[in-house]
């Protein structure tokens, strides 16, 4: 599902959100990567790792092409049943007002349209925010049969 309204998840108990803010550069993926494997394995959240690294570093990555600011804030949120992970930036999204269609889907966003189960951007005094959800194979939220993705071993 491809949603412009932000979602956002209510704390709960089991909800952990962890703020990072990432200096631009070509380490900012990298970094990215590292704290969203350490977020799931901390909190044992059922998603496809592969997947959510993907995703985040492909989100952090156009974060760090397109901002013009010196840093780029990574929230990752994981509760029961999800992970949640946003880039909040201080660039403006294009002006849209219903879902985006394939057209209209920014090049460096069709991995994440495609993979998650929710993406989507909303508007943050600062800027913007550009998110992705997964859902755990055991949630009742997640789809029947659920996407995996395998690269080859480098």
């Amino acid at each position: 599902m491809n949603t412009l309204a932000p979602p956002r998840p209510t704390p709960s108990t089991g909800c952990h959100v962890c703020r990072i803010r990432l200096p631009m550069g070509a380490a900012a993926a990298a970094e990215a990567r590292r704290q969203l494997r350490a977020a799931i394995d901390a909190r044992d959240v059922h998603v496809d790792h592969d997947v959510a690294v993907l995703l985040t570093s492909d989100l952090v990555t156009n974060a760090v092409r397109h901002e013009a600011g010196e840093t780029v804030t990574l929230v990752i949120t994981c509760s029961p049943g999800q992970l949640r992970v946003e880039v909040h930036g201080t660039s403006t999204p294009p002006a849209q007002t219903g879902p985006p269609t394939d057209a209209e889907i920014w090049p460096g966003l069709i991995l994440v349209a495609t993979l998650s189960d929710e993406w989507g951007f909303y508007r943050i005094p600062a800027g913007k925010v550009v998110f992705f959800t997964l859902f755990s194979a055991l949630s009742s939220l997640h789809p029947e049969v659920p996407c995996t993705l395998r690269f080859p071993a480098r």
